[in-house]
């Protein structure tokens, strides 16, 4: 079962660090001065959309997708979502953050866990508690993808889309700015059986939420970017110690789980989720996942390997992520975090805010909308979320990059300023503002942890000559 799902890495290419350095700066320089004097307004420029509503197709079904469609059909576009696999179970540890269960109103009912409680833990197995500064209220929800997604999908259909099961194949762009997009796809329904029919369809744009292996990408020549290999086995494991991790996740960080991400076991409603992750070293994803495991055997000891899982992950922004009247969300645009991992939230928020963007820039379905219209969802996210992913990534660089680096990580998320600091910012999706004498004992004690910990690497050298 690993070996298909690792076949699933298609399109992808390494790209050099000039490359990616020029599609980062590409990425985020939208919200310039010079972009914002190029704003359109629909409203004034675009013609109106006679005998029918605006037409959207969403590509993708996932948290992206689902909340973009929804979004759409409540601001009054013709929505079509295109899914293929409606139970798809995307190998994902499931965390979200507090404020997507209000934000985006999901029932209680589909969070598995509501985890407190967090163990870091170091290369040389040495453990920190994390969650002491959690108020009563706050929790970080554990889900898993295939009924999230379902829900979210669900409650588009609800609010008026068109649920397409189907594979996208490919789309003809349009020669003008009011001709139609032409997607190619095959249709499989209850009538055609397995091999499915192959359909086409019109619509006036077009939102990529088809994750990191994405042909919208591809269709509007957005470019390739650097990704990881997520690796995860669902276990099942006694009641006894399920209970363990009743309301509690583990992360593992060491080269031997991963040398430039981390390990994790992170429970769902009756089994855990155990994974790791890697972009640097992709051969040796087995043998990080059989590390990790062997770091929590004591734990998961007697459980059984229900289902395994694996996808890549986007790992910066694709170079171009809009074109005339086509954009990215989620994945499929490379809105995931270093050093987390996270996105689950960027996701649905991308794919929100890309038709908010639509609904506005059309007047609820009116009007045709033009590439400045989707531009401007990109200046908005560009300017909200930039600083929480240049953030992590420098974390990542910093704390990733050995062993020492990792022992010193872990030995400062002890400090309880530190843990609020970061799950303020986690919880609520913001750049958490410190203190500034607190930010300046964290930086003499971040050095004094990364000093000891060099010194302990050069101990343990001399021992193994």
């Amino acid at each position: 079962m690993a070996s298909i799902a690792l076949k699933t890495f298609t399109g992808l290419r390494h790209t050099s660090p000039e490359n990616n350095s020029i599609a980062l700066s590409k990425s985020f320089s939208t919200f310039t001065q010079s972009n914002r004097k190029l704003r359109i307004n629909a409203a004034k420029t675009s013609p109106k959309v006679t005998g029918r509503n605006l037409r959207v197709a969403v590509v993708g079904g996932g948290p992206a997708g689902g909340a973009a469609a929804e979004t759409l059909a409540k601001g009054g576009i013709e929505t079509f979502l295109i899914e293929r696999k409606l139970d798809n179970c995307k190998p994902c540890g499931g965390a979200i953050p507090l404020c997507m269960v209000g934000e985006f109103d999901l029932p209680l009912d589909i969070i598995d866990r509501r985890v407190t409680k967090m163990k870091m833990i170091s290369p040389s197995n040495v453990a920190v508690d994390i969650g002491q500064t959690l108020k009563p209220h706050e929790y970080i929800g554990m889900v898993r993808r295939e009924v999230l997604d379902s829900y979210l999908r669900d409650r588009a259909a609800t609010s008026g889309a068109t649920i397409i099961n189907g594979l996208f194949l490919k789309m003809e762009m349009p020669k003008s700015k009011t001709e139609p997009y032409l997607l190619h796809y095959t249709d499989y329904n209850a009538k055609t059986g397995g091999s499915g029919e192959k359909k086409t369809l019109e619509v006036d744009a077009v939102i990529g939420a088809d994750g990191a292996n994405s042909r919208v990408a591809k269709s509007i020549n957005a470019g390739d970017y650097e990704y990881a290999i997520a690796f995860q086995e669902r276990i099942k494991i006694p009641d006894e110690k399920m209970k363990y991790y009743e309301n509690l996740a583990e992360m593992y960080v060491g080269d031997d789980v991963s040398p430039d991400f981390y390990g994790w076991v992170f429970p769902k409603c009756d089994h855990v989720a155990v994974g790791t992750g890697t972009v640097t070293h992709k051969s040796d994803i087995k043998k990080f996942q059989l590390a990790t495991r062997l770091r929590a055997k004591d734990k998961i000891v007697g459980g059984k390997i229900i289902r395994v899982e694996a996808h890549p992950i986007p790992e910066h922004p694709r170079p171009r992520r809009l074109l005339e009247r086509a954009a990215l969300v989620g994945d499929a645009a490379g809105y995931v975090t270093k050093c987390s991992g996270e996105g689950i939230y960027f996701a649905a928020k991308s794919g929100k805010m890309c038709a908010e963007a639509i609904v506005e820039g059309s007047e609820n379905g009116k009007r045709m909308i033009e590439e400045g219209d989707l531009r401007k969802y990109l200046e908005k996210w560009d300017k909200t979320y930039w600083p929480t992913y240049k953030v992590l990534d420098v974390l990542q660089k910093v704390f990733y990059r050995s062993n020492p680096a990792r022992e010193a990580f872990v030995e400062m998320c002890a400090d309880k300023y530190v843990q609020k600091m970061t799950f303020d910012s986690y919880l609520y999706k913001r750049v958490a503002p410190g203190n500034p004498i607190e930010d300046l004992k964290l930086a003499v004690n971040t050095i004094g942890s990364l000093v000891r910990a060099n010194a302990l690497r050069r101990e343990m050298d001399k021992l193994t000559v």
